[in-house]
């Protein structure tokens, strides 16, 4: 099925990048970028989060101890962790 229009994406094309890809895709602005495109209308964005999450199951929020994925990406959520402590250090500034 067609979830982008604009970008002519298929929930195959989605569910592929999310389970191909170097580093999870975890919103549908990173999946657009393992697809080499961007978001044009934005009307697929929530049926592209929706397939991320499927795609992903228990892992969609944050990998949990023991999933296959914490050891891989144990260090980029740490440091996605740290750059969200220091966007809110310069937000209350």
């Amino acid at each position: 099925m067609i979830v982008c229009s604009c970008n002519v994406l298929s929930d195959h094309d989605v569910r592929n990048a999310v389970s191909t890809a170097d580093e999870l895709p975890r919103n549908p602005k990173q999946v657009y970028g393992c697809l080499g495109c961007s978001a044009e209308c934005g009307r697929c964005a929530r049926t592209i989060k929706t397939i991320i999450d499927e795609a992903l199951g228990p892992c969609a929020r944050a990998c949990q101890s023991g999933c296959q994925h914490s050891r891989e990406h144990a260090h980029a959520h740490a440091s996605d962790d740290a750059d969200a402590v220091s966007e809110f250090a310069l937000a209350a500034c």
